[in-house]
């Protein structure tokens, strides 16, 4: 079933074969988490989110438009969830390396290079690590979206404006904002 397209597999699940979800999930959970960790900052809350999202997305299959892309749909499910789950303040605050930001080949395996660090340029890696992700807190959440599909997703600006449902313009303001204020953070914090 793997080879099915996501309109064939989803057609197959709304008729009743329900074993057809499990190719989506495991299609599309690897690439969830990475967006969800970026959003909340703790793997175990995202691998939770990822899991509410995909039974969400089940529940409410029957309303998704086979015409559409799925993983734009499930993407903002888990999106709305991990913005719900930031405003309830569970997030957990962490200083570990956030392996989902490290390089990774085209099929999600780890690169050679990240491991092969001297002690010293892993701590500085983490290090940076830290300082980015905090002044990707200090982001609203739409603007910490849209920088984590830019830079991490390498979606371009039309792909943005879709998966967030808002005009390209306003993806390239909130992009421009956010950079600027990153840039501030980053900048402030090396002059401390």
């Amino acid at each position: 079933m793997d080879e099915l397209s996501d309109a064939e597999l989803i057609t197959r699940v709304l008729a009743g074969k329900t074993a057809a979800y499990r190719p989506l999930v495991v299609r599309y959970q690897n690439r969830l988490h990475g967006m969800v960790v970026g959003m909340v900052r703790n793997h175990e809350d995202a691998r939770d989110i990822v899991q509410m999202t995909f039974v969400k997305a089940y529940q409410n299959l029957a309303t998704f438009r086979i015409d559409s892309s799925f993983y734009t749909w499930i993407y903002r499910i888990a999106m709305n969830l991990a913005i719900d789950h930031c405003r309830k303040g569970k997030r957990r605050k962490t200083t570990s390396f956030e392996e989902a930001v490290a390089a990774r080949d085209e099929d999600g395996t780890m690169l050679e290079q990240h491991h092969e660090d001297s002690p010293a340029r892993a701590l500085a890696r983490k290090e940076l690590h830290e300082r980015i992700h905090d002044a990707l807190d200090e982001l609203n959440e739409d603007m910490r979206e849209a920088v984590l599909l830019r830079e991490v997703e390498g979606l371009s600006y039309k792909e943005i404006a879709e998966r967030m449902g808002i005009p390209e313009g306003t993806v390239m303001s909130r992009l421009f904002y956010a950079r600027k204020k990153l840039q501030g953070l980053l900048k402030s914090g090396v002059d401390e």
